[in-house]
């Protein structure tokens, strides 16, 4: 969660930003990052899931430790970090690309 989406939602951003498509740049990394965090939270409750059942047909309870929740609030957590940064990021992409139409002693 913390190495590849931030990575592909900048490479599925940045296309649209440098087209001056500031909005739908945003979504588009927006939509990478979230999915992953969704996808891994839903890998986290199938697999919580399991071992839930694998001890209730063994005769026990078991809880898993950290709870569900915690583990859930964790990525989608880290994903929410990482969509405010690809906005503050696609703010000094737009930035300088506007100052790029002024010449240096107007910046």
């Amino acid at each position: 969660m913390l190495a590849a989406p931030p990575i592909a939602g900048v490479l599925a951003a940045y296309p649209l930003w440098r087209r001056r498509e500031m909005i739908f740049g945003n979504l588009a990394g927006t939509t990478v990052i979230l999915g992953a965090a969704f996808a891994l939270i839903f890998r986290e409750s199938i697999e919580i899931e399991q071992i839930t059942r694998l001890c209730l047909e063994a005769g026990y309870t078991c809880w898993p430790v950290p709870s569900p929740f915690a583990r859930y609030a964790i990525y989608a957590g880290i994903g929410m970090i990482e969509v405010f940064a690809l906005f503050v990021w696609s703010l000094k992409v737009e930035t300088d690309i506007r100052n790029r139409a002024y010449a240096p002693e107007w910046r």
